[in-house]
């Protein structure tokens, strides 16, 4: 211990040790860990549905593949500034960590709420900068059927909390990597996902314009398909650690 710091927290920080994402510093307080869920979340709906926006008002000036680096470039960066804090930035990966043992009952909720709030006011903020037109929704709507979506948001949120599981929660890992780990998953998962379903992954993402501009066409999808796929992607993650110990408080929570 030198001048109150623990030498060994140090050492497991440098060498890349310490999760991304979950947070156990104890002077690191509940309104911190909240408001860091509500800027960065506003920081990736604004960025990310922002270039949705600019790329359907503006002739395609963006592309599509820039709307995919876009959203893996504002997570990765989310996740290095307030990592050390708090960087969920999504209901299911919440819920998710929440089954896994890895974030407390009383964190649950206040952080969906940050999350959502955060998503609407970068929605509205969205909103009142740009004259979005039906057209230029930056929301998620099925671009086939609902089922389709919602099949294919299950796919891809397993993938991504599959990645998180092992990138930034797993003692084993070198999480120094893990953001740039779970920026490359949202972009590639926006690459495969974007045309059929808008590759949402985080209902958040999805209520924050949906509420802003009463667009709640397939909102159920883009509700159920991430947290079932999150949840699913933690649990056959937890079944390649070596004891079963997460296997177990897993069941017992889900329970």
């Amino acid at each position: 211990m030198a001048n109150g710091v623990d030498e060994s927290a140090i050492s497991a920080m440098e060498k890349g040790d310490l999760p991304l994402m979950v947070s156990t510093d104890p002077k690191i307080n509940l309104a911190q860990k909240m408001l860091a869920e509500f800027i960065g979340t506003f920081c990736v709906i604004f960025a990310g549905c922002g270039s949705v926006a600019v790329n359907k008002l503006y002739g395609g000036t963006i592309t599509f593949p820039g709307v995919c680096v876009t959203w893996g470039m504002i997570v990765m960066a989310m996740i290095y500034t307030v990592g050390h804090i708090s960087a969920h930035f999504n209901p299911a990966v919440t819920f998710t960590l929440y089954l896994l043992g890895l974030c407390p009952i009383k964190e649950v909720g206040c952080f969906v709420i940050s999350q959502l709030f955060g998503s609407i006011l970068a929605s509205g903020t969205i909103s009142l900068l740009m004259d979005v037109t039906p057209e230029a929704f930056f929301g998620t709507t099925p671009v086939g059927s609902t089922v389709q979506s919602f099949v294919v948001e299950i796919i891809i949120t397993f993938i991504l909390l599959f990645v998180i599981s092992g990138a930034t929660n797993d003692h084993r890992a070198i999480k120094k990597h893990g953001g740039i780990a779970v920026g490359m998953t949202i972009m590639l998962n926006v690459f495969v996902g974007g045309p059929i379903s808008g590759a949402s992954m985080n209902p958040a993402r999805s209520l924050g314009p949906a509420i802003v501009k009463q667009n709640f066409k397939g909102i159920w999808a883009y509700i159920f398909g991430p947290i079932i796929g999150a949840v699913a992607g933690g649990f056959v993650y937890s079944l390649l650690k070596p004891t079963s110990k997460t296997f177990n408080d897993f069941v017992k929570r889900a329970k």
